[in-house]
């Protein structure tokens, strides 16, 4: 997959598809360092499930604000 840089807002008619995730499996993730990346952590939020974007160093539950943790 290319990776690309543009600027601007990002519009979807379709919406969007992001990967799944455990939170453990998610901190293993080498992709962590990717500030921006976003996944779908299955257990965050106390087993809910979350969006989760990468700040650069690990995952933060965009429900809450706060770092996942296992």
């Amino acid at each position: 997959m290319a990776n690309t840089t543009f600027s601007g807002p990002v519009i979807s008619d379709n919406g969007f598809v992001t990967s799944s995730y455990t939170v453990a499996a998610a901190l293993a993730l080498t992709a962590k360092t990717t500030t921006g990346l976003i996944i779908y952590c299955t257990n965050a939020t106390g087993g809910a499930g979350a969006l989760c974007v990468s700040n650069g160093t690990t995952f933060i539950d965009v429900t809450t604000g706060i770092e996942v943790a296992v």
